[in-house]
């Protein structure tokens, strides 16, 4: 069955399971004692973050192990602002932000701090001048993900790192969806990551604070982690989640451009073999793994079903639930078709050719079978499909094709291409 959601979670490679496996026996032990299990295990713990630090392109004393990405942006954007409170109490990011971002900064608004979104344009980037132009002299922190979760969109963090930094404001990068492709270019101040998002187990992420950033962790602390990441570590998983950065950074170049090679197909061929569909994300300036598509009249939960009963695992990238109806903050930010949304996200060493082109067969005929199911209309070809599919079941063609012609004539969509009732 094929695993078409990497973005979420990439299956746990083959070097961490190895590495796993190997550090539980010599990593058990606290690494703060002095006796011998707790020197292997804080010799494991060392190499480990030398490991992750090189990837990241950062040194070992200014990065910590948290136990999780999500964990780490939260202690990354309090410390930051609490770090600069004198400074000014007001944060900027950028609408398309992941969700643990904005969570820590609606904690922060909630605290009496101002926060400040920065729009982007229909591929999902932020245009530098424009976040530039946000960066006041009350500003405490800034935050940009290096490239977007949900359509793939690189960001421009160079040029707004160097905006950042000729301004004298710190800038926190996400690099949860990137770090596996390399390292994040430009001036930053601070770094988080995730590592389940390249093959490592979950439960570990990093930060990253440089040297000279003003910081001051938040809530209670111990001597762990300089003091920005409290408890016992993991030391097993921290292990298998260095060793895989390290492994799959060696393959990255060539993976990418394989991998690129499948999703450009995607993106060309799904707007040919299904009608009313938006490709959505730069089609260039992106992450090579990762393709997202709306169709018009399609509710997007009721699609993934169907897909997965067909055997493919993908996810939305929408955040609507059946329940909510809620469509995705950064399909709203983008201004494109936030309904019917699907991401495909390739996972590294484990997608085959064979594989996306049994996709882009069984894609059109399951999309058509939706739209007839909630009463769409039917462009010619799916018509041709329905009636298809009305004779192959023994229902007679014309009574197929009026139902479809009556169901359609009586459709009313709101603007969001939802059906109303």
């Amino acid at each position: 069955m094929p695993y078409f959601d990497a973005a979420s979670a990439a299956p746990l490679h083959p070097v961490a399971r190895r590495a796993l496996q190997a550090s539980l026996d010599e990593g058990w032990a606290d690494p703060a004692r002095l006796y011998r299990e707790g020197r292997r295990a804080r010799l494991l713990l060392d190499a480990a973050r030398e490991a992750a630090a090189d990837a990241v392109g950062c040194r070992p004393d200014e990065l910590v192990f948290t136990p999780s990405g999500t964990h780490a942006v939260h202690a990354g954007v309090s410390g930051a602002l609490a770090g600069r409170r004198r400074v000014g109490r007001r944060l900027v990011v950028s609408a398309v932000e992941h969700s643990a971002v904005l969570h820590a900064a609606e904690a922060w608004e909630a605290a009496g701090g101002s926060v400040t979104e920065v729009g982007v344009d229909r591929h999902g980037a932020v245009a530098p001048e424009a976040y530039t132009a946000e960066l006041g002299g009350t500003t405490a922190l800034a935050c940009l993900q290096s490239a977007n979760h949900e359509v793939g969109t690189e960001q421009p963090v160079r040029e707004v790192a160097e905006a950042c930094r000729s301004l004298g404001v710190p800038l926190l990068v996400d690099a949860a969806q990137s770090l596996a492709w390399g390292p994040v270019e430009g001036d930053w101040s601070l770094l988080t990551a995730s590592a389940h998002k390249w093959g490592g187990p979950s439960g570990v992420g990093l930060l990253a604070v440089r040297k000279g950033v003003r910081f001051a962790r938040q809530g209670p602390a111990d001597e762990r982690e300089s003091g920005r990441s409290a408890g016992f570590q993991n030391i097993p998983a921290i292990v298998a989640a260095a060793a895989s950065l390290r492994a799959v950074r060696a393959e990255a170049a060539t993976e990418a451009a394989r991998l690129r090679a499948l999703v450009d197909r995607i993106r060309a061929r799904v707007p040919e073999l299904v009608p009313d569909v938006e490709v959505v994300g730069d089609p260039v300036r992106r992450l090579p793994h990762v393709v997202t598509f709306s169709c018009l009249y399609v509710d997007g939960e009721t699609l993934l079903h169907e897909l997965d009963r067909a055997g493919f695992s993908v996810s939305s990238g929408s955040s609507c639930t059946s329940s909510t109806l809620i469509p995705s903050h950064v399909l709203k930010a983008m201004g494109v078709l936030s309904e019917g949304n699907v991401r495909v996200s390739l996972p590294p060493f484990d997608t085959s050719e064979k594989d996306v082109d049994r996709f882009l067969a069984v894609l059109p005929g399951l999309v058509a079978g939706v739209r007839e199911r909630f009463g769409a209309p039917a462009s010619a070809a799916e018509a041709e499909g329905a009636a298809a599919r009305a004779e192959a079941s023994g229902a007679p063609e014309a009574s197929a094709s009026s139902d479809a012609s009556d169901a359609a004539g009586s459709l009313v969509l709101d603007t969001l291409g939802r059906r109303c009732p």
